[in-house]
């Protein structure tokens, strides 16, 4: 087996950007730095989430600075016409040979609601299914409409009308979706429809567990996913430096949002001023932020090599040197983990290092032969 590893492009740039003395004012340029960075490295691609940008318009703009490298593109469906949408990734396509991605997103009510799609949490998958039916069906080049609940549109004839002209499919047999979803009807949505399964990060029991789960559903109609996650990364030579930065990179983390973080680890209906746990660090760790103090990194490590709260993400952290990330990476992997996305900042000078001395630890799904960055050591 082998493993894809994806980088984040996004905006928000700097040492510690959740909080304003560690954020950098950036702008386009410094994208197309960051770009040609993770293009340059060999890195299968970046996730571009939802941000200020639109990030479908960010990725047509980063075409001609990347050779390579995929865009996953953050797209709720509902946000444009299906037709339209997809009018956009066979051009995409045709320009990038073949380099996006949509990663689905469902969103919730409010924020939907704001972009003119009103339907309740589960009908609301029922209009994705709908909806990317039909994106699928029109990108691969079929002109005889669409007549559904919630998607219709008439048959197209080539001609001079505005959807008249197309190039055509680029991506065969059909256009990726990569996406999420826990909730029942969220899985039974994920097997129909997605090519890749994301989750939040665990442990690699834990979320192998998940997505055996997921397997057995897809299972039942036929269909086989891979899986993916989203990882922060504290990765340096040796264990010592990469916990001691860790350390640092905590005491520019509010409080508040630690406790968050640890607080989501609890069993459902547990709550931190109450909780008492069989794990002597996470004790420690609770009994910490009961005083308003922040743990100690080695105490939110929760599996090794793996801690909850040292990020602005709040979520979980691969930290450790190359080699034990890499054999970390490797039980993930083995837990039917196929693709991560990583992030640590700066996003630039980070992405350097891992791809110096974490990829070349790995057996990499790419597509391409990636570089080895270092250079030999003479005899």
């Amino acid at each position: 087996m082998a493993v894809k590893i994806l980088w984040y492009l996004t905006a928000p740039d700097g040492i510690y950007p959740w909080s304003p003395e560690g954020r950098w004012h950036t702008d386009f340029e410094h994208l197309q730095q960051l770009a040609t960075t993770i293009d340059r490295l060999g890195y299968y691609g970046a996730l571009l989430g939802t941000s200020s940008n639109e990030s479908l318009v960010v990725a047509s703009a980063l075409i001609a600075t990347t050779k390579r490298m995929k865009f996953l593109v953050a797209q709720h469906p509902g946000e444009l016409s299906p037709a339209v949408l997809a009018k956009y990734a066979q051009t995409f396509d045709k320009f990038s040979n073949g380099r996006l991605l949509f990663n689905v997103v469902n969103g919730n009510d409010k924020g939907l609601a704001s972009l003119g799609v009103h339907y309740p949490h589960d009908e609301r998958y029922d209009f994705s299914r709908e909806y990317w039916d039909a994106f699928q069906k029109v990108y691969a080049g079929d002109t005889s409409g669409y007549d559904g609940k919630f998607v219709k549109l008439s048959p197209r004839d080539e001609g001079g009308s505005p959807m008249g002209s197309w190039n055509g499919p680029t991506q065969n047999p059909h256009f990726p979706l990569w996406g999420a979803g826990t909730s029942p009807a969220g899985v039974a949505h994920s097997v129909e429809l997605l090519d890749v399964y994301l989750s939040f990060p665990n442990t690699p029991p834990l979320l192998g567990d998940k997505f055996r789960r997921v397997d057995a559903e897809a299972a039942k109609i036929g269909r086989k996913l891979e899986h993916g996650t989203r990882f922060q990364i504290i990765v340096r030579e040796t264990e010592e430096e990469a916990w001691e930065y860790a350390e640092w990179l905590l005491t520019k983390v509010p409080v508040e949002r630690i406790r968050q973080s640890v607080q989501n680890l609890l069993p459902a209906g547990a709550i931190l001023e109450s909780h008492e746990s069989d794990d002597p660090k996470i004790r420690r760790a609770i009994a910490a932020l009961r005083e308003g103090k922040r743990p100690s990194a080695k105490d939110l490590e929760v599996y090794p090599n793996v801690a909850v709260g040292p990020t602005w993400l709040g979520s979980h952290t691969l930290i450790g040197s190359a080699v034990n990330v890499a054999d970390r990476i490797r039980e993930y992997e083995a837990q039917g983990t196929n693709a991560f996305i990583i992030s640590a900042f700066p996003l630039i000078s980070e992405a350097q290092r891992v791809a110096d001395i974490l990829l070349p630890l790995l057996d990499l799904d790419h597509g391409f032969e990636v570089p080895r960055l270092r250079v030999a050591e003479p005899a």
